[in-house]
C-alpha cells in the first residue's frame, strides 16, 4: 500500500462512521452493537496507522474531499495532534461502550436499541470531523450533529430524569450553538472566507492594519463563549449532573469523557489556525478563560463533596476537570496549552473508568448509587473496586497515574506566569485537597466492611472486565510514560501554527 494512500484515512474514518449510523437503523440491537464495535475497531486502526505515518513526517497535510478546491470542495487537515486525538478518542469510545453495554440492553427498550448505536456512530463521526475539519462552517454543522447525537444518548433511556436532563442539555447547547453561529457569520462577513488558513491570512492583514478591531473582538467573544457553554465550563454546567448521572452507563462514560472534549479541541484549533495566538492574547479573552477555569475547578469540587450519589459526584468532578483544561488554555503559553491537551487525554482516559466502575459497584448494591448502600461494594465486585480506586487516585493526582502528570504539567507551566503563578499553585492545591475529600472518601467507603447483605450473584461480563482493564492500563501507561506523549503533543501544536 502506498504511503500516500494513508492520507485518505481521515476522510474514510468520518464517512465510515456516518454511513454506519445509517446502516444501524435497519439492524436489530445486537447486530447493530456487533457492527458498531467492528466499525470503531476499524477506525481505531486507521487512526493508529495515521499516527505512525504523520510521526514519520515533518509537517501536516491537507486533504481536499473530491479533489476540488474551495469553495466547491471541502478540506480536512491532519497533523500529529489530530491523528493522536482521533486514535485515543475512537479507542476510548469503543471500550466505554463495551464497559456499559449490558446496561444498554437493560435500560433501553428492545425496539430502540439499534437507535442507540445510530447515535454512537453519529457521535464518532462528528468528533472526528471536529478534530480534522479545515472549514469553520463544516465545524459548525458537526457541532450540531454532535449535540443531537449526545442528546439522543441521554434520552434513549426514557425515564423522567433523562427527559428533563436532555431538555436542559438541549436548551443550553442551543444557546451555545447560536452564539457560535453568530460568531462564524460575523467572521465570514469580515473575511469572506470559511477555510481556516484563508480566514487566518485575512485576519492577520486586518490586525496589522489596525482595522475591524471591535468587530473582531466581538467575534472572538461569541465563538469562545459559545464553545465554552457547549463544553460545560462553569457556570454553564448546571445540566451536567443530571445528563451524566441519569443516562445509561455507557452514555455517561462517553458524554463525560469525549463529547465536551470535541468542542475544546475545536476551540484550540480556532485559536491557532483561524484567529491566531497573538490576536487571542491581545484580546484578553484568555484572562477570562483563566478566571472561569479556576472557578470551575473549585466550584465543581465543592458541589461534588455535597453529593450523596456516586454518579452525580463523578459528574460534578467533570465540571472541575473541564476547569483545569480552560485554566491551562487561559495561561496563554505553549506550556499551558500542552498541559491542557494532556488533561484532555487524561480526563478522557479516567472518567469512563469511573463511570463504568461505579456501575459495577451499584450492580452488587441493589442498583443503588447512594454511598451508604455502596459500603463494602469493592469486596462484592473486586474488579469494579480496583477500577474505581485507580480512577479516583488518578483524579486526585497520585503518582504513577495520568492525573499526576496533568498537575505536574500545570504547575510547571505556571512558573513563568509571574503573579499568576501563585494563583495557579493555590488553585491546584485547593482543588487537589477537595478532590481527595470526595474521591478518597468514596474509595474508603467501598472498601469498608459490608453493612448490608446483598445478593452476590452478579457476575461481571467479559466485556466489563476488558473495559476496566483497558482504562486502568491506559492510566498507568500515561502516568509512567508521559514524556513520549508530551513530545507528540508538542509536535502536534507546532504543526498547528
Amino acid at each position: 500500500m502506498s504511503l500516500d494512500f494513508i492520507r485518505n484515512f481521515p476522510f474514510f474514518s468520518i464517512v465510515i462512521a456516518m454511513f454506519s449510523g445509517i446502516l444501524c437503523s435497519v439492524l436489530d440491537g445486537k447486530k447493530a452493537r456487533r457492527f458498531t464495535v467492528c466499525i470503531l475497531g476499524i477506525i481505531s486502526m486507521l487512526s493508529l496507522a495515521l499516527c505512525i505515518y504523520i510521526n514519520s513526517q515533518t509537517e501536516s497535510f491537507v486533504y481536499m474531499m473530491g479533489h476540488f478546491p474551495a469553495p466547491w470542495g471541502n478540506e480536512i487537515r491532519a497533523g500529529m495532534l489530530e491523528a493522536m486525538l482521533s486514535f485515543i478518542f475512537s479507542s476510548i469510545l469503543l471500550f466505554a461502550l463495551a464497559g456499559g453495554w449490558e446496561n444498554i440492553f437493560h435500560d433501553v427498550t428492545p425496539a430502540k436499541q439499534n437507535y442507540y448505536f445510530v447515535m454512537i456512530n453519529l457521535l464518532m463521526s462528528s468528533l472526528l470531523a471536529l478534530i480534522y475539519t479545515n472549514d469553520i462552517f463544516t465545524a459548525y454543522v458537526f457541532v450540531e450533529i454532535n449535540t443531537i447525537a449526545a442528546c439522543g444518548l441521554i434520552m434513549l433511556r426514557q425515564n423522567g430524569h433523562t427527559i428533563v436532563a436532555a431538555t436542559r442539555y438541549l436548551i443550553t447547547s442551543v444557546v451555545g450553538s447560536g452564539l457560535l453561529l453568530f460568531g462564524i457569520i460575523f467572521l465570514y462577513s469580515i473575511t469572506g472566507h470559511l477555510l481556516f488558513p484563508n480566514i487566518h491570512e485575512e485576519l492577520s492583514k486586518l490586525y496589522l492594519q489596525g482595522t475591524y478591531s471591535v468587530p473582531l473582538t466581538v467575534v472572538i467573544g461569541l465563538i469562545v463563549v459559545g464553545l465554552a457553554i457547549k463544553s460545560a465550563l462553569f457556570p454553564f454546567s448546571a445540566w451536567v449532573p443530571d445528563a451524566y448521572g441519569y443516562a445509561t452507563t455507557a452514555s455517561g462514560a462517553i458524554l463525560s469523557g469525549l463529547v465536551s472534549k470535541g468542542y475544546i479541541v475545536l476551540l484550540i484549533k480556532i485559536f491557532y489556525r483561524v484567529i491566531g495566538t497573538d490576536i487571542i492574547k491581545n484580546s484578553r479573552v484568555i484572562d477570562v478563560l483563566f478566571v472561569f477555569g479556576i472557578a470551575g475547578m473549585i466550584m465543581g469540587s465543592i458541589n461534588a463533596i455535597a453529593e450523596n450519589d456516586i454518579r452525580r459526584m463523578i459528574a460534578y468532578s467533570s465540571v472541575a476537570q473541564i476547569g483545569y483544561i480552560y485554566m491551562g488554555i487561559g495561561m496563554g503559553t505553549k506550556a499551558g496549552m500542552i498541559a491542557a491537551v494532556w488533561h484532555i487525554l487524561s480526563h478522557a482516559a479516567t472518567k469512563p473508568l469511573l463511570f463504568v466502575s461505579a456501575a459495577g459497584l451499584s450492580a452488587v448494591s441493589g442498583e443503588s448509587k447512594r454511598f451508604h448502600d455502596l459500603q463494602g461494594a469493592a469486596h462484592r465486585n473486586p474488579v469494579a473496586g480496583i477500577g474505581f480506586a485507580i480512577g479516583a487516585l488518578s483524579m486526585v493526582g497520585i503518582p504513577l497515574f495520568s492525573g499526576f502528570i496533568s498537575k505536574i504539567l500545570f504547575a510547571t507551566a505556571s512558573v513563568r506566569l509571574g503573579q499568576r503563578m501563585w494563583i495557579t499553585m493555590f488553585a491546584l492545591a485547593i482543588s487537589t485537597i477537595l478532590n481527595a475529600m470526595y474521591f478518597l472518601r468514596t474509595v474508603i467507603r467501598i472498601y469498608m466492611p459490608e453493612n448490608k447483605e446483598y445478593n452476590n450473584s452478579v457476575k461481571n461480563q467479559k466485556a466489563f472486565v476488558i473495559s476496566v482493564s483497558f482504562f486502568v492500563i491506559l492510566n498507568i501507561v500515561l502516568g509512567c510514560s508521559s514524556q513520549p506523549v508530551t513530545d507528540l503533543i508538542l509536535k502536534g501544536l507546532l504543526m498547528l501554527e
